[in-house]
């Protein structure tokens, strides 16, 4: 992933509804949710957030698919999965000991191993 994705993907996230989608969806797993059901879920009118994912959608991070009379919502779970990455790349700078609240989270880097 590079700089310019990584950028556009916080872009996307930094807005309390689009990271609340991001989320449920994340939630939801492969299976994803209808839009309806996702606005219930995270307590929006469907038409406003139509709008969040679509921005969601423009910057990769959810993928949509007809089903029936119904749009379905997923996690791009490898565009995600390559954000993680990109934040975690030289986590540390390979010193596990510099970063004790992430591996207390159950936060793990592959570089420090924190």
């Amino acid at each position: 992933m590079d700089k310019q994705d990584v950028v556009q993907s916080l872009a996307a996230l930094a807005h309390p509804v689009r990271l609340e989608a991001f989320r449920a969806l994340v939630v939801a797993g492969h299976d994803g949710l209808a839009q309806k059901a996702l606005a219930e879920v995270i307590g929006v009118g469907p038409t406003n957030l139509a709008f969040h994912l679509k921005e969601l959608a423009t910057a990769g991070l959810v993928t949509q698919a007809q089903a029936g009379r119904f749009v379905i919502y997923r996690a791009a779970f490898e565009r995600m999965n390559g954000l993680l990455a990109y934040l975690t790349q030289n986590c540390c700078q390979g010193l596990p000991a510099a970063a004790p609240a992430a591996a207390e989270a159950g936060a793990v880097s592959e570089a420090c191993g924190c």
